[in-house]
Formats: C-alpha cells, structure tokens, sequence
C-alpha cells in the first residue's frame, strides 16, 4: 500500500461533498419479496473536491498535490469537515468520548473508534489515521498524559501503554482523525475560461483501506 502521510489542503477539502457509501446486493424474489446482502463490513467514503475550488491559486495547488501523489498511485489524508472528531459537531473532544476497550492485566495496544448510535442499532468505524497532539486517554474516569502513560501511532490508529490497563478499567478516548484516501482520476481536467464562469472541475476523492 502506497501512502504518504501528508493531508489534502484543508483549505480546499472545505467546502467539498461527499459522505459515507454502502454496497448492497438487493435480489428481488419471485414471490415480491427481497433479500439484502453485503460484503462491506464497513462503509466507504467518496467526495469531490472540485465544487470546493475558489480561485486560480487553489487550482494550482490542487494540480501540485496531484502531481507528487502521482494520480491514483499514492494515498493521502483527507479532513472531513463533517464528520472529523469523536465528540458532536459542536463540542471539542474529551478524554471520555468512546470506550476503546477493556483493561485486562495484560494487553498494551488497542485501536481507536469511533460509534455510530441510531436507536438500538450500532455501527463502529476503526480510527486509522488519528491526527498528531489531539488524542485523548483516560483510564476509569482519570485522564492520562501522552508520551507519560501512553504513545498514539498515528500511522495505524494504535494506542500502547507504557504498562497494561487494570482489571476491568474502562479505556477511553477522544481524538481528530482524517480519512485515508487517494484520488479516483488519473487525470485533472481544468479551463480557464470554464473556471472563471463559474463551472467547477470534478476531482473525485475515494476512501481506501490501509
């Protein structure tokens, strides 16, 4: 997997659509009825940063980060500037927002997460690429320190402690965190003359597994 760990200008992600994408298998029986599969465990995001482009400045700088992430070859980290943190959208994040795991005496690393609550139904999303300096982690209801009582690899999402979490302490967290994407084009196709008449290129961007 090709990825530099480098974030798309979150100057231009801002502003962008997109959102998460499911793939379902939908067969209609004979009788009218339905049966619904799919074999995504977890959902995909898609966006499109060219309706986020303002000026001939962000193009150029759009045409540079495509270039040296050389089209669809290598990945990249995208600000959703929808969905971005663990708290809700009007709250900063706390040490306490999600419950990470369960100390047992003897593991060290557990992986951020992030719910997703609709009624009863819960849907959880692995954190791979949390943003540097903004994870949290408590221990029971006691915030801990970074590089004191923990290390977050920021790379893959994974949070070790200097010594295993007690019996039965609850593990929480609170963090930013970027999408890992990669562009879905091999090539950008701009006009001037269509630009500054108001018509925006289309620069698709996919979520990829890492």
């Amino acid at each position: 997997m090709n990825f530099h760990e480098v974030r798309f200008p979150a100057s231009l992600s801002f502003g962008s659509v997109g959102g998460p994408e499911r793939y379902t298998d939908v067969v209609t029986l004979a009788n009218g009825f339905e049966e619904r599969n799919t074999p995504w465990q977890h959902s995909r995001r898609r966006y499109d940063a060219g309706v986020a482009l303002r000026s001939l400045d962000d193009i150029e700088v759009l045409i540079a980060f495509f270039e040296a992430r050389q089209g669809q070859i290598n990945g990249f980290r995208w600000k959703d500037w929808t969905d971005y943190k663990s708290s809700r959208a009007r709250a900063e994040p706390e040490f306490n927002d999600e419950l990470i795991g369960i100390g047992d005496d003897v593991t060290l690393t557990y992986p951020l997460i992030k719910r997703y609550r609709s009624g009863t139904q819960v849907y959880e999303r692995p954190i791979t690429k949390p943003v540097a300096g903004t994870v949290l982690i408590g221990l029971g209801e006691i915030e801990q320190r970074e590089t004191i009582h923990y290390t977050v690899d920021t790379v893959t999402g994974m949070v070790t402690f200097d010594h295993p979490p007690s019996e039965g302490v609850r593990i929480t967290a609170g963090f930013e965190f970027d999408v890992p994407v990669r562009f879905d084009t091999d090539r950008i196709q701009t006009s001037l003359a269509s630009f500054q008449a108001g018509d925006a290129p289309s620069v698709p961007i996919v979520e990829i597994r890492v």
